[in-house]
């Protein structure tokens, strides 16, 4: 499987980051609009795939339309879909969505009731979406993933990654255009 809601995952993760600007996303029924994503290669220094497969990366090396989950910091659980074909280590990093179903429960889970703010980065998005380490390496078009093409083709900003320090002069970080629900601003 390499083609969901109009999006190759066989492409390079550039491409597929901006592809994935609009798509719905959602885990067991709760989520939203896809509004940020980043694109990590393993020819990429920030990327986990860098140093070649682990135990902790194995995921993000295939097969394509996969999840690949990570820790981050040791506190924030982060969703990843892997593209390009079986065995290259490519992925893109879920940024931000524009909650849409389920804001109730993820309220709960996230304990705010700022709507803006629920999903706003892959910590608090994955969070708000009940993702942990059990979604790891599960295939993005069966349950309890739900990706949906959107109506109509979104209006897509580029610029650097942010939270990272190597590489961050990459403009691999996308966005939909003037969205409010984006984790930081696009300049």
């Amino acid at each position: 499987m390499t083609r969901l809601a109009g999006v190759d995952f066989g492409a390079p993760s550039q491409e597929v980051a901006r592809q994935l600007i609009g798509v719905a996303l959602l885990v067991d029924g709760v989520g939203g609009r896809i509004v940020e994503t980043e694109a990590y290669d393993r020819d990429d220094p920030a990327s986990h795939s860098f140093s070649g497969p682990s135990e902790r990366n194995l995921a993000m090396f295939g097969p394509p339309g996969h999840a690949y989950v990570y820790r981050s910091y040791g506190i924030h659980w982060c969703l990843n879909f892997v593209c390009r074909e079986d065995g290259h280590g490519a992925g893109v990093l879920i940024r931000a969505i524009e909650p849409l179903e389920g804001i109730g429960l993820m309220r709960e889970r996230r304990g705010l009731d700022d709507v803006r703010l629920l999903c706003s980065g892959p910590g608090k998005l994955s969070q708000a979406l009940g993702i942990t380490r059990l979604h790891n390496a599960l295939p993005l078009n069966a349950p309890p993933f739900a990706l949906i093409a959107p109506a109509a083709p979104a209006t897509v900003v580029a610029g650097p990654r942010i939270g990272i320090s190597k590489a961050m002069e990459v403009p691999w970080r996308f966005g939909l255009a003037g969205s409010r629900f984006v984790s930081k601003p696009f300049r």
